[in-house]
């Protein structure tokens, strides 16, 4: 008798506390198609400075404001409101977040000879581009993309988002690489037929709610690091318009400690390398499959030799999608 109990309660310990389990279905919806992405940062990023007689000295490059004289700012067009509205007060108290640390310091304006306020600042609050659509996780209609994050291009610095939105973007020429400098697609950008929300800018890629229609029976398996092997593989991206097509590529090296350069590749398709030279932007979070699986996302290029790039495990974006 107690030895049925002891079972029983093993048996319930079990249920109650399982063993960490990754909450997404083992097929998900490959992408391949650009998409545009648009972004609004949580509060005002300083990005430069300009010479005024009083260029502020506390703030730094990559610092965000938050508050202009004790009152909230969530961007640009905020600040300029309340600097319009000031009474012509000189001197106006900052709040500003510095590696997440609020902090406080005076900005002094000058006016110019138009009776224009300057402060010294290069601010932005927005970011838009273009990118790719890694997946689609089919059992919660979330969606990943890019493999890396979105980042500010002069400070480097990872957006802190607080609003943003992903939609139609059609490929309309691509930019060749050359060696040391990696082209780019250009593409005209459908603001309106959006595709889904922005919840997520991680180290790993973006990540959020897809709202769009697609086909839920075009699923693949999901290939964890250990399926990865050197030899053949495709990546799905696109070219011209918004069509995904299969291209050819050569997996060099897999290193399964690396946080996001997981598979080195090579591209040999020469239809590819004809039309792009190699890697360009715009093609981040070009799903990667081998064998029937998706085993990652492009995330990055061999700036010495664009035909060579790196991506991250399908597993790595799907462990940070919440």
């Amino acid at each position: 008798m107690n030895f049925k109990r002891k079972l029983l309660i093993l048996f319930l310990a079990f249920i109650i506390f399982p063993c960490n389990a990754l909450a997404y279905s083992k097929y998900l919806v490959p992408g391949g198609m650009n998409i545009g992405i648009n972004i609004l940062s949580n509060g005002i990023l300083v990005v430069g400075f300009y010479d005024t007689k009083n260029t502020p000295s506390d703030l730094k490059i990559g610092d965000v404001i938050t508050s202009i004289n004790d009152k909230e700012v969530s961007g640009v067009s905020d600040m300029l409101t309340l600097i319009d509205t000031s009474n012509d007060k000189i001197e106006l108290e900052i709040g500003y977040k510095r590696n997440g640390e609020l902090r406080k310091t005076k900005l002094e304006l000058e006016k110019d000879k138009d009776g224009v306020f300057k402060t010294g600042l290069y601010v932005k609050d927005t970011i838009t581009g273009i990118g790719t659509l890694t997946f689609i996780e089919p059992s919660t209609n979330k969606y990943g993309a890019l493999g890396h994050p979105i980042t500010d291009n002069k400070t480097n610095i990872k957006f802190d988002i607080k609003d943003g939105k992903i939609f139609k973007a059609d490929v309309l020429s691509i930019d060749k690489s050359t060696d040391f400098k990696p082209g780019e697609k250009n593409a005209k950008f459908y603001f309106d037929t959006v595709y889904g929300n922005i919840l997520q800018n991680e180290d790993t890629g973006i990540y959020g709610e897809y709202k769009s229609n697609y086909d839920s029976k075009d699923l693949v398996e999901v290939g964890e690091i250990k399926d990865i092997k050197e030899g053949k593989a495709i990546i799905k991206t696109t070219l011209e318009g918004n069509k995904a097509e299969d291209f050819n590529i050569e997996i060099l090296n897999v290193d399964a400690d690396s946080d996001t350069k997981n598979i080195l590749f090579k591209i040999t398709d020469e239809k590819l390398l004809q039309k792009t030279g190699g890697i360009v932007k715009g093609m981040s979070g070009s799903p990667i499959i081998q064998n029937g699986k998706i085993i990652g996302a492009v995330t990055h290029t061999v700036i010495s030799d664009n035909t060579k790039g790196y991506g991250i495990s399908i597993i790595k974006m799907l462990e940070s999608m919440e």
